[in-house]
C-alpha cells in the first residue's frame, strides 16, 4: 500500500493529537508500506531524518488557507499537490482529505466539539460541528483511539462498526524508573484549555492548601491559550501564589523527566478520547488520578483513581489518599506499569493496516 498521512498536527508543539500523529507516522515507517507524510505549513518543516524512510510532500501553503479550501470546497485533491498516486489518504482529524482515487480515512479522537463547541478553538467551531457527521459517513474508514470513542461515533453518526477501527496510542518505550520521589510536585500535563478542567483542579488544590501544610507544589505544564488568562492570574494570587508553577509547553524530549520528578499525575478533564498523558505516566509507574469521564476509565482500567470532574472535593480527597498512603501509591505504580505494557504502537498499526486493506477491498468491490 501507498499510505499518505497528513502530518501537519505534529509539526510544532506536539500535544495529544500531534504526538499521536507523530508516533503513528513512526510506526507506519516500520511496516513494508510506502509511507508519504504531507505538510503544508508556511513556516514549519518536517524532520525527515527522524521519520525515514517516509517520503515527505512539503508545500508552503498557509495551513488555514488550505484547510478552508479542503473543508469547504473539498479541493484540490492531495494527489495534485505532489503526492502522486496513493492508496490511502489518512486525515488526522474528522474532516476528509480530498483525494481522487484513494480510500479516504478520517480520525475522530472524541466528539467534544459537538458536546461543548464553546470550549473549542475558532477554526474547529467553524468547521467541525457542521461537517464532521457528513464527512465521517462518507469516509471509507473512521479511526478512533478507544472503545469509548468508537461507541460515541457509531451512536451519534450512525456509522456501521465495519467502517470503524480502534487504533490506540502505544506506550512510549521508556524503561521503568528505579527510584521515584514520593514527595515531588503534583503534575498536570496538557493544554490549558476549558476541556481540561483547569479551574476544577485549582479549586481542589486550594481545598488541600486550606486543610494541610505539607501539600507539594502544583505544576501545570502545557501551552496556554487566551482562555487560560484567568487561571494564570488566579495562580499569581493568594492562596495559590508561590504554590502553582506554570511551565508552558514542554517539548516531548523533556516530558519523561517531568514525570519522573512528580508524586502523581492529575487528569481532571471533562472529556478525553484517550488520555495519552495518563498512559505516559503509567509507563513510568507514576500514580494517576483521572476523571471518570470519556475514555479515561477504559484506559486506566483499575490502575488509577477516578474522580468526578465537577466535584473538586473528590479530586482533593484522591490526591490526599495517594500522598498519605504509600501502599496505595505502590499498588497504583504496579498496576499502572502492567496496564501500560498492553499498549504497543506496532500492534495498533497492524490492526490499522488490516482496516486500510479492508477499506480498499470494499471500494474495489463497489467499483466492480
Amino acid at each position: 500500500m501507498r499510505i499518505l498521512l497528513d502530518y501537519r498536527p505534529a509539526l510544532r508543539d506536539r500535544t495529544g493529537v500531534g504526538e499521536y500523529v507523530h508516533e503513528l507516522a513512526r510506526a507506519l515507517t516500520r511496516t513494508p508500506d510506502d509511507v508519504v507524510l504531507f505538510s503544508s505549513s508556511w513556516k514549519n518543516r518536517v524532520d525527515s531524518r527522524a521519520l525515514a524512510p517516509a517520503a515527505v510532500v512539503d508545500r508552503r501553503v498557509p495551513v488555514r488557507l488550505l484547510n478552508l479550501a479542503w473543508h469547504r470546497l473539498e479541493w484540490p485533491p492531495v494527489e495534485a499537490l505532489g503526492a502522486g498516486p496513493i492508496d490511502v489518504a489518512h486525515s488526522p482529524h474528522p474532516l476528509l482529505l480530498p483525494a481522487r482515487d484513494a480510500v479516504q480515512v478520517v480520525t475522530i479522537h472524541d466528539l467534544h466539539f459537538l458536546r461543548y463547541p464553546d470550549r473549542t478553538a475558532r477554526e474547529i467551531r467553524r468547521d467541525y460541528p457542521g461537517l464532521a457527521r457528513d464527512h465521517a459517513r462518507r469516509a471509507d474508514l473512521v479511526v478512533v483511539s478507544s472503545a469509548f470513542a468508537a461507541r460515541d461515533v457509531m451512536d451519534r453518526f450512525g456509522i456501521d462498526q465495519s467502517r470503524v477501527v480502534i487504533c490506540p496510542a502505544g506506550a512510549p518505550r521508556w524503561k521503568r524508573v528505579t527510584r521515584r520521589s514520593d514527595r515531588g510536585y503534583l503534575l498536570f500535563l496538557g493544554s490549558l484549555e476549558p476541556r481540561k478542567n483547569i479551574g476544577g483542579l485549582l479549586d481542589a488544590y486550594e481545598r488541600l492548601l486550606a486543610l494541610r501544610s505539607d501539600v507539594p507544589e502544583l505544576w501545570l505544564a502545557g501551552r496556554a491559550g487566551s482562555s487560560a488568562a484567568h487561571w494564570i492570574a488566579r495562580a499569581a494570587r493568594p492562596p495559590l501564589e508561590g504554590r502553582v508553577k506554570l511551565l508552558g509547553y514542554v517539548d516531548p524530549d523533556h516530558r519523561r523527566a517531568l514525570y519522573e520528578g512528580a508524586s502523581l499525575l492529575v487528569v481532571p478533564s471533562f472529556d478525553e478520547g484517550f488520555g495519552l498523558t495518563a498512559l505516559e505516566a503509567m509507563t513510568l509507574g507514576l500514580p494517576v488520578i483521572a476523571s471518570e469521564r470519556g475514555a479515561l476509565p477504559e484506559l486506566l482500567d483499575g490502575a488509577g483513581l477516578l474522580t468526578d470532574p465537577d466535584d473538586p472535593d473528590t479530586i482533593a480527597a484522591a490526591i490526599a489518599r495517594v500522598l498519605d498512603d504509600s501502599s496505595l501509591a505502590a499498588e497504583m505504580e504496579n498496576r499502572g506499569l502492567a496496564r501500560a505494557a498492553l499498549f504497543d504502537w506496532d500492534k495498533s498499526v497492524r490492526g490499522l493496516r488490516d482496516a486500510y486493506a479492508a477499506a480498499i477491498r470494499r471500494r474495489q468491490e463497489r467499483a466492480a
